[in-house]
């Protein structure tokens, strides 16, 4: 089979989400590219939570709404999701919480298979994925290997489990007769799958991270959680402050001492940092900042994906201070432009925005590693130790050099009030003015540099003179229906400085741009129109909730007619 797709559905504390990564590091032992999303409520317990694995022949990064299997916990599963399911498709359930009524299907006694083995009630899991294994075609040393490696607390127990939900479709469960993966293996070998805030964290140790400071706030808090997992073997000074205003600045302190920094939150969290981040602006520290949006207003869907923070970033602080604003579309772009962004904040001093999503930062990707680049560590601008040290020294790209104190002989001055070359606060009208042309010549210096990047990316099987235009985590979604429709996608991946020049040149032969963003004012749309490039056409959803691969057809469907 090409491609097909696996739903697994029950509440939160059932371990749906791990079941969906187990799920997906099987097929990926087989050979298939895959892509997975995780639906949860803002619940610890209770409520329902599904993972969806999409699994193909080829590169994907968006989900379908149409499922081959259904792996149903409880029966709120089954009754939720019964119109995705196809005539062919087959269900996998707890055979003691769902009525198998009307399923073409395979029920497995979890309970009666958990309480035999001693079992802790959350391996219902476990146990089930065996039966799904077997029921799928796939070999049961497949799942053993996933498990051994995956999840080795309580191994014996889980494996167990999982052999005797295997074994218990094998001998009571009416199969289907040509099993998806009956095939076995493909020839291309398993990839890595990594989710976009952890291909974000790899990306920013490679560069040569540092420091991580973070207060929790999904769709960032996983980032927090993997980089505490690897501040040991990385060397990471990890640390969760108080609140969001200790963060920014701790941060900034960490880069005064001379300690690359990152720090992560979402829309939230990131209004109480806006004053730390003109303070960034000013005083010329540089700091990353990942911002994971998540749907707004105010709290918001805590647990949902949106696009609507764009004119935020782009515009927070006061004052007039450059910044530099990456949108990776997945994650193989997310791990190699977080190195892009830690290099550019400490090269021209600035503030630098990874600006992500729920669904690229939560979201599980087969890892190509290179795929969009290798990010590489970077030496900032330092002092040369001749002279007298000058933190603000003018200089024709408006970089001043570096140095971290202690300096012997030396004053290391930083200051959010206006100041001199040496950071000596002042008032003066003739060096106001000079200072605020050294910040903004920084600013157009990083956008010479980045002329030699790829800003923009267009993908098409053959020209068309009609293209869809997106940011971000709608890349994927993008560039498959493109492909299937013969429409030109045009990913921008650098928001600030706005790569006109690349655009204009990607847009050349185009007649028709319709833009494709999960806000409900398109907001990348008016930005392109602020420099004169007509939109025609605005696709936009901001329920929460991604663009499925059917969905974003039947849209240009409506568009295009």
């Amino acid at each position: 089979m090409g491609e097909f797709s696996v739903l697994i559905g029950g509440i939160a504390g059932d371990g749906i989400n791990e079941a969906g990564l187990s799920v997906s590091r099987m097929l990926s032992r087989l050979g298939y590219c895959i892509y997975m999303y995780y639906d949860y409520p803002s619940l610890i317990r209770g409520g329902h939570n599904y993972s969806l694995v999409r699994a193909s022949r080829k590169s994907i990064a968006a989900h379908s709404d149409r499922i081959d299997v259904m792996i149903a916990l409880n029966q709120e599963t089954v009754e939720k999701h019964r119109g995705r399911l196809k005539e062919t498709s087959f269900v996998i359930y707890d055979a003691d919480k769902v009525d198998g009524a009307g399923l073409t299907g395979c029920g497995i006694a979890v309970s009666g298979i958990l309480e035999e083995a001693g079992a802790l009630p959350v391996m219902k899991n476990t146990c089930i994925l065996g039966g799904f294994a077997r029921a799928v075609g796939i070999d049961w040393s497949v799942l053993e290997e996933v498990l051994r490696k995956h999840i080795p607390k309580r191994l014996e127990q889980n494996l167990l489990v999982a052999r005797r939900g295997y074994d218990q479709a094998d001998s009571f469960c009416t199969l289907p007769k040509n099993p998806i993966l009956a095939q076995g293996r493909l020839h291309s070998p398993a990839s890595p799958i990594l989710s976009g805030n952890q291909a974000i964290g790899l990306g920013l140790i490679k560069a040569g991270l540092g420091a991580y400071v973070a207060y929790p706030m999904t769709p960032s808090s996983s980032l927090l959680d993997f980089m505490a997992r690897q501040a040991g073997r990385f060397g990471l000074a990890v640390i969760h402050p108080e609140n969001e205003i200790a963060v920014m600045l701790m941060a900034e302190g960490f880069a005064y001492a001379g300690v690359k920094a990152a720090v992560g939150t979402s829309g939230g969290g990131f209004c109480l940092m806006a004053e730390g981040l003109s303070l960034s602006g000013m005083a010329e520290l540089p700091v990353v900042v990942v911002m994971a949006q998540r749907a707004g207003p105010s709290t918001g869907l805590p647990t949902y994906t949106a696009q609507s923070d764009l004119n935020f970033i782009a515009s927070a602080g006061q004052g007039e201070f450059p910044r530099f604003v990456v949108a990776p579309g997945d994650a193989a772009q997310a791990y190699y432009w977080s190195g892009v962004a830690l290099n550019l904040a400490w090269r021209y001093q600035v503030p630098s925005f990874i600006l992500t999503d729920k669904t690229l930062s939560e979201s599980q990707y087969s890892f190509e590693r290179g795929a969009a680049g290798e990010p590489v560590e970077a030496s900032p601008l330092l002092w040369d130790g001749r002279g007298e040290f000058m933190r603000y020294r003018y200089t024709e790209n408006g970089v001043s050099p570096l140095a971290f104190p202690p300096v012997k002989g030396q004053a290391v001055k930083t200051d959010s009030y206006m100041h001199d070359e040496k950071g000596i606060t002042t008032e003066d009208a003739s060096i106001t003015r000079q200072m605020a042309d050294k910040r903004l010549q920084k600013g157009r210096s990083l956008a010479a540099e980045l002329e030699g990047y790829e800003t923009v990316q267009t993908s098409s099987l053959h020209p068309s003179r009609t293209a869809l235009l997106c940011w971000g985590s709608n890349q994927g979604v993008c560039r498959e229906a493109g492909e299937r429709l013969g429409l030109s996608v045009i990913s921008v991946l650098v928001l600030q400085p706005f790569p006109e020049r690349r655009l204009k040149e990607a847009l050349d032969g185009v007649d028709r741009l319709i833009a494709v963003e999960c806000n409900a004012t398109g907001q990348l749309a008016s930005l392109v129109e602020s420099f004169g490039i007509p939109v025609s056409d605005r696709i936009l959803k901001y329920d929460g909730r991604p663009f499925s691969i059917e969905g974003l057809l039947s849209e240009l469907g409506r568009v295009l007619a």
